[in-house]
């Protein structure tokens, strides 16, 4: 879980998965998930925020049952395909589900 305070240091990037979300036309529920698991998995390090971000929204889809592709995802949120395929399942198992395995 994250706390508060996260959301106040991570707000530009909060801004910046509502704006994804909105080009990738995601339900209310899809964007508040993708907050959830990108909060409770901010890194520390600023560059690794962008592919962390990707991946929460990827995840915050799929979770929510309005899934985008992974192509979809990283070319609204300016990452590769790749970025995308090597973080989400970790952030998919870290919010508690169990990882499909195809």
């Amino acid at each position: 879980m994250y706390r508060a305070r996260d959301q106040v240091e991570n707000e530009e990037w909060i801004e910046a998965i509502e704006d994804a979300a909105e080009t990738l036309d995601l339900t209310e529920t899809a964007t508040s998930r993708a907050t959830d698991v990108f909060l409770t998995n901010v890194p520390d390090e600023d560059r690794s925020k962008q592919a962390i971000l990707a991946a929460s929204i990827y995840v915050g889809a799929l979770v929510a049952g309005d899934q985008r592709s992974q192509g979809q995802v990283a070319e609204a949120t300016d990452v590769s395909r790749l970025t995308v395929q090597q973080h989400w399942k970790e952030l998919l198992e870290t919010a508690g589900f169990d990882a499909p395995d195809w």
